[in-house]
């Protein structure tokens, strides 16, 4: 049988474990999360349907902080997936010493509904759900963990398929449910409710960092150099766009549909 993704990044860390010389306490304690929570909740699609959705949140670690981690929105989300990137989340935080554990959340999507409002091109039998029925997922999903999450113990964020629109609905179903305003539960929101400037780079503007000091590190200069991106969401396409920027010559890109090569280079931003 197969590994699952949670078997492998248990196995990851035990084999860091024993670089580190981590006592068995420690080992067992980190091999598992803190806490898991799976919810159901219904939702009343446009066409008067009734929907049951599937969600999960997991606390992975909160040794050194509030549990920190986005929420997913996917056909492929299960709660095997979210356990894993709740560790993983741990050891990024740990990593660069932020004070935060390591959290994640998901939305389990059913096969004929793809999670992203403005997709087109979509195989038979899958159809984009409508904003007005992303906003009573996002509400009823956030309302389902809200005994989880709180600003002092669980800060989730956007991740696959989910948007500041989404992170402001959750915070105020929260602070609804809380019976006072909560901006700080959640982060990427949008400006108005507190949101930050840079929070739409941030992921490919620390990837780009760490691009810099590894090729430091391997005495390569990026302004001479060739670069391949794989995924061209908003993570994606911003990776790009500073490699490019920097004088990378970005020469492919991928996603989930396909992939462009060309040796002489790419202009990202067409």
């Amino acid at each position: 049988m197969p590994e699952s993704l949670y078997e492998m990044a248990k196995r990851q860390f035990l084999a860091a474990a024993d670089v580190l010389n981590l006592p068995q306490w420690m080992r067992d304690r980190f091999a598992e999360p803190e806490r898991v929570l799976t919810v159901t909740f219904p939702v009343e699609m446009d066409d008067g349907t009734i929907r049951v959705f599937k969600g999960h949140r997991v606390e992975h670690s909160t040794v050194r902080g509030p549990a920190k981690g986005g929420i997913r929105f996917h056909n492929r989300v299960n709660l095997d997936e979210v356990k894993s990137l709740a560790a993983w989340m741990t050891w990024k935080c740990a990593v660069v010493g932020i004070p935060y554990g390591g959290g994640k959340g998901g939305v389990e999507f059913p096969p004929d509904l793809h999670p992203d409002p403005n997709k087109t091109n979509l195989p038979e039998g899958q159809r984009a759900i409508t904003w007005r029925e992303k906003e009573k997922i996002s509400r009823s999903f956030f309302a389902a963990i809200t005994p989880l999450v709180s600003t002092y113990k669980d800060i989730p964020a956007p991740d696959v398929y989910t948007t500041p629109q989404d992170m402001a609905w959750m915070m105020d179903v929260h602070s609804f449910i809380k019976q006072q305003n909560e901006p700080g539960v959640i982060t990427g929101k949008p400006l108005e409710v507190g949101g930050s400037q840079v929070r739409e780079v941030a992921t490919a503007l620390g990837l780009f960092y760490t691009v810099q000091e590894a090729a430091k590190y391997k005495k390569v200069e990026i302004a001479n150099s060739t670069s391949a991106v794989q995924g061209y969401g908003n993570a994606g396409w911003y990776a790009a766009k500073f490699l490019y920027d920097a004088g990378s010559k970005v020469v492919a890109v991928s996603d989930s549909r396909g992939a462009i090569y060309n040796e002489k280079g790419l202009d990202v931003y067409k």
